[in-house]
């Protein structure tokens, strides 16, 4: 029975990005909250974490330390993803799933953090959602446990410029009989969807006019569909 409940047990982070206000992922929690209790879990514990501070902090320095997260080789000058590993560190009880969003380059701090510390055997059980965030390499054991969620318009034409920055690619080939050549989806997250969002890079969490559709449906509860549909089968 204990483990039942350990499993039933799911924390949630989420991890703003750059010059992020302090109510941005008000409403959001609460959808989160009812949401997830609906499935078979407990009321899940969610924490709000900042990497690189909120919207009082400089908007540059914050910028400089989202593009050192971005490396996956300079281990050292990376700050937004020691500080989301230290907030986990200080709030997970060790016991049951973790669920992590991060917005923008808080998708960032949010990879480089899952990454430390599951190598380190910290989060064995873990999922990420990168939402509308810079493209960073995947580990390649790591993908199928991450999903990456852009805004698009009506044509499915890609909407977020923060999400053309970075790369997923990588060079494939080079055997006996195939010629090297530049992979773009190489280490790309294993779930990569489009979502017809009113307005743009700021707006996905939003779930009050103007960012409301002809369908009569708001940007946060397209945001939070998608999230759902892609956790069937682990929650």
């Amino acid at each position: 029975m204990a483990m039942a409940a350990d499993r039933n047990q799911l924390t949630v982070y989420l991890m703003a990005g750059v010059a992020t206000a302090n109510q941005m992922f008000t409403e959001c929690r609460r959808k989160l909250e009812e949401m997830l209790s609906r499935a078979e879990f407990e009321k899940p514990i969610v924490h709000v974490l900042y990497p690189y501070g909120d919207d009082s902090r400089s908007r540059l320095a914050q910028v400089l330390e989202v593009g050192s997260d971005l490396s996956n080789r300079i281990h050292l000058s990376r700050v937004g993803g020691r500080k989301a590993a230290e907030g986990i560190q200080r709030t997970y009880k060790g016991k049951g799933p973790v669920l992590m969003i991060g917005h923008s380059g808080g998708g960032i701090a949010a990879y480089q953090a899952a990454v430390k510390l599951y190598r380190e055997g910290t989060l064995p059980d873990f999922r990420l959602v990168q939402i509308g965030s810079p493209r960073i390499r995947v580990m390649p054991e790591l993908k199928q446990r991450i999903s990456y969620f852009h805004s698009v318009d009506a044509a499915g034409k890609l909407t977020d410029p923060i999400s053309r920055i970075g790369t997923w690619g990588g060079w494939s080939g080079g055997g006996k009989m195939l010629i090297p050549h530049w992979n773009v989806w190489k280490y790309a997250p294993g779930y990569i969807e489009g979502i017809e969002v009113v307005g743009g890079h700021a707006d996905y969490f939003k779930h009050q006019n103007p960012f409301i559709d002809g369908q009569a449906i708001c940007n946060l509860d397209k945001t939070m569909d998608r999230v759902r549909q892609w956790l069937k089968g682990w929650i």
